[in-house]
């Protein structure tokens, strides 16, 4: 899953953004709030978590972008605003959730697994396929009452798919759901991790559909 994080504290920044790809995001970090507003017209994203005093252009004024080109990915915003007034202005003008700082990582990350939860329609925590299922809040898939663990690309990919069963994949999609700005991508990094997940989980967890792409079960 892509995150855009937008947060122009050093120190937060580069915590958060540990933090997330120690979880298996893969994660763009910018810094103000017209590389923000850039950034979410070239690419899309899983999720924004949005600094609202940014350099620039503030942090509302971004997530009225968002909300003015019909954009639906999710936005939490991370501030340390923490009166009433700001979080309902926030939410009102679109925000989906709203951390106050300081949180805690935990925190972050539940509220993130809840969003994207209710983003895709799903309230069941543990995703589920055909015959599979991946649990976010322990990053381990289950079949056949067999639990595997899973590396954090691997994880990315199966998650990025069972977000959506039964729907395709190209490479370039999966490619962007698990690899951030800075990261090389290797011609067959996508083939290599669904093979190291099909080991795992057998040759019929992931579906290849020839000339398009690759998909889970419903």
């Amino acid at each position: 899953m892509r995150v855009l994080l937008v947060e122009d504290d050093q120190l937060i920044g580069k915590a958060v953004k540990q933090a997330l790809n120690d979880a298996s995001y893969a994660v763009d970090w910018v810094e103000d709030g017209l590389t923000a507003s850039s950034s979410i017209t070239m690419e899309e994203y899983s999720l924004v978590l949005l600094d609202i005093g940014l350099p620039q252009k503030n942090g509302l004024d971004v997530l009225k972008d968002i909300r003015r080109n019909k954009k639906s990915m999710p936005v939490i915003i991370i501030t340390a605003r923490d009166s009433i007034e700001d979080r309902i202005t926030g939410l009102d003008l679109g925000a989906d959730d709203y951390l106050v700082k300081p949180f805690s990582i935990d925190e972050l990350h539940a509220r993130i697994r809840a969003v994207v939860r209710r983003n895709h329609g799903v309230s069941n925590p543990v995703l589920s396929s055909s015959f599979l299922t991946l649990d976010p809040s322990t990053r381990e898939a289950n079949r056949d009452n067999q639990s595997y663990t899973l590396s954090a690309k691997e994880y990315a990919l199966l998650h990025t798919l069972m977000l959506r069963p039964g729907t395709i994949f190209s490479r370039s999609q999966l490619e962007e759901s698990i690899y951030g700005w800075n990261e090389e991508v290797a011609s067959n990094a996508v083939e290599f991790i669904i093979h190291a997940l099909r080991k795992k989980l057998g040759k019929d967890a992931i579906k290849n559909v020839r000339g398009m792409g690759w998909m889970v079960s419903k």
